[in-house]
């Protein structure tokens, strides 16, 4: 049912710092920062030739991201992303078998203009799963 690996999300406090770190120090390719303000969120896309890294920095005390870095004060993978041919498919199928998903299930239009959804990451070995539409 999963695709590929679409992204690794991590978690930082600031942005600028970090975008520098896979930039200078790594010789990745990083976009620029984007807002999404849907999600409580600004985005960094870090380029790598077999998938992307999302840097998340929080837009406010709000944010889910701002209550991740609360118990993570230095950061760290957040979530990670696959890809799914039919999302709705993909979510009636996972509930089906006892998964949950966050947020009251619909999916929401992620950084990539694409839809996606979240799913408790006590379903899925503790770590929190995205699935976006491919």
């Amino acid at each position: 049912m999963i695709g590929r690996l679409n992204h690794v999300a991590i978690a930082v406090k600031d942005m600028a710092k970090a975008a520098a770190v896979y930039r200078d120090t790594l010789g990745a390719g990083v976009s620029e920062a984007v807002p999404q303000p849907d999600h409580g969120v600004s985005t960094v896309f870090v380029t790598l030739p077999n998938t992307k890294i999302e840097l998340l920095e929080p837009l406010g005390a709000d944010s889910p991201i701002a209550k991740f870095l609360e118990r993570n004060p230095d950061g760290g993978i957040h979530h990670i992303c696959y890809e799914v041919d039919d999302i709705l498919a993909a979510r009636d199928r996972l509930v089906a078998k006892g998964a949950r998903v966050l947020g009251g299930g619909e999916p929401k239009i992620g950084a990539h203009g694409k839809p996606v959804l979240f799913l408790h990451p006590k379903d899925f070995c503790g770590t929190l799963v995205e699935l976006e539409q491919a």
